[in-house]
């Protein structure tokens, strides 16, 4: 009896103890994935400012104007205006960066000029 209830205290401590690293690897993952994301991102931002400057960018460069912001920049050529996002790797648009570019190709765009 008495090793009985040794057996099954030692298996609830075991499992508990299994619980807890379990929840603590979690939370190292969680932790890591966000790591790596943040460094991606890092490292597409810094990239982005480098690319004009690339010997494959099909345009000059010193027409080129960085925005950030839900795109990167705009060139301005003399027969268009080319909007650019530039990715790096396996990097995909976001929803806002598809919703710019549908209203583009779908000739929703307005020049607009305020006075002050």
């Amino acid at each position: 009896m008495i090793t009985e209830l040794f057996v099954v205290a030692i298996l609830v401590i075991v499992i508990i103890a299994l619980f807890k690293w379990n929840r603590k690897l979690r939370k190292d993952i969680n932790y890591l994935t966000f790591s790596k994301q943040s460094l991606s991102t890092k490292y597409g931002k810094m990239s982005e400012q480098f690319m004009p400057f690339l010997e494959s960018y099909p345009y000059d460069k010193n027409n080129f104007r960085f925005i950030g912001t839900a795109i990167d920049g705009v060139q301005f050529e003399d027969d268009k205006i080319v909007f650019v996002e530039f990715k790096t790797s396996n990097s995909t648009m976001t929803t806002k960066q598809r919703a710019i570019r549908n209203l583009i190709n779908d000739r929703k765009i307005e020049f607009k000029e305020f006075r002050i």
